[in-house]
Order: structure tokens, then sequence, then C-alpha cells
């Protein structure tokens, strides 16, 4: 076969067995296989990022109930000692 045969060639023109179709699908495939392998980070790195942010929230939560549970009690015990005083002012 000549060089100006082998340029007309189509995809319809090989066979299964034909390397530079077996090259550009295997090409395709690979590319494919890039193509999720980014989604795949792309989704990870988010996944990471979000419990990332979960993990710092759920530290602060924490942190906020401590205080409010401080704050509640510094209340009830200023609440006592505000009624002692009143009771020994009323004397």
């Amino acid at each position: 076969m000549s060089h100006e045969n082998e340029s007309t060639i189509t995809n319809e023109d090989r066979g299964p067995g034909d390397l530079t179709l077996l090259i550009e699908m295997h090409q395709k495939e690979i590319w494919d296989w890039k193509q999720k392998e980014s989604e795949y980070i792309q989704t990870k790195n988010l996944l990471d990022g979000s419990k990332r942010i979960i993990d710092e929230l759920s530290a602060k939560l924490v942190e906020q109930v401590r205080v409010i549970s401080e704050l509640r009690y510094d209340n009830q015990t200023y609440k006592k000692e505000i009624e002692k005083l009143l009771a020994e002012k009323k004397k």
C-alpha cells in the first residue's frame, strides 16, 4: 500500500486488530479515566474540606456549650447572692 492510500483509510476501513485503532481506543479510555480521576480528586478535596469545617464547628459548639454552662452556674450563684443581700437589707 502506498503512502497516498494510507492517508485515505478511515476508522471503518480498519479492523478490530488494527494497532492504530486500538491505540486510539485506549487513548480515549485513558482520557475518560483521567477525567474520572479528576472528578474523584475534586470530590475528595471537597469532602476533606467539609470534614475540616465540621470538626472546627464541632469544637466551637462544644466550647460554646461549656461557656453557656459556666454562665448559667454564675447566674445561679449571683442570683443567690442578690437574694441573700436583699434579705439582709430588709432586716
